[in-house]
């Protein structure tokens, strides 16, 4: 496939979170004939994010923070989230260990890759790998809230059916978050295998 698409030119349009580029390319469309598109892509590096379980009350562990794009779309204050963050060279597993420790104050147990995916790949580069992993009410190490000053977070243990509850009356719009709750849904993922 990589020898139906060449690229004509790629610039930097802007730097600051991460990367905007501009790019015109040449394809080989499925039918054999040839297109020219231009296009403009973001890339903010590769993520993970975490669906935290626990299994015994039957909970997951949820985030709400500030989000710009939403309050200026639709005036929503904030976003109902699982743990998630930019990966910033380590590998995904260390990466969204450590950022779930952070944000929620819990120890995580038992950490699952699951899956990966694009959420926007018509104009975003970030891949985000996720996973699933397990807490509990006595494992809370620290204050939680993030590592960033300008973080601001509330924590939200709801049922799994609470959460998904809360997807089908608009509350969670978060297209990571809808993935994981509903891939725990199908999976039974708040019924992880004894240790071994």
């Amino acid at each position: 496939m990589k020898d139906r698409i060449r690229i004509l030119s790629r610039e930097a349009a802007a730097r600051g979170f991460g990367l905007l580029e501009r790019l015109r390319l040449q394809r080989t469309r499925f039918d054999g004939r040839p297109q020219q598109l231009a296009y403009e892509i973001y890339d903010t590096g590769d993520g993970a994010a975490i669906l935290l379980c626990d299994p015994s009350r039957g909970r997951v562990l949820l985030v709400r923070q500030f989000r710009l794009p939403p309050f200026l779309k639709d005036g929503r204050e904030s976003l109902i989230e699982v743990c998630a963050g930019r990966l910033e060279g380590s590998d995904p597993e260390s990466r969204i260990k450590r950022e779930a420790e952070e944000e929620t104050g819990y120890r995580v147990r038992r950490v699952r890759r699951l899956f990966e995916g694009y959420v926007s790949p018509g104009a975003f580069c970030e891949k985000l790998t996720f996973f699933a992993g397990e807490y509990a009410a006595g494992d809370r190490s620290g204050p939680g809230g993030g590592a960033d000053a300008d973080e601001d977070i509330e924590l939200l243990e709801p049922t799994l059916d609470e959460a998904l509850a809360m997807i089908a009356a608009g509350e969670i719009i978060d297209a990571k978050t809808i993935l994981l709750l509903q891939y725990a849904k199908l999976e039974g993922l708040l019924q992880f295998p004894e240790a071994g």
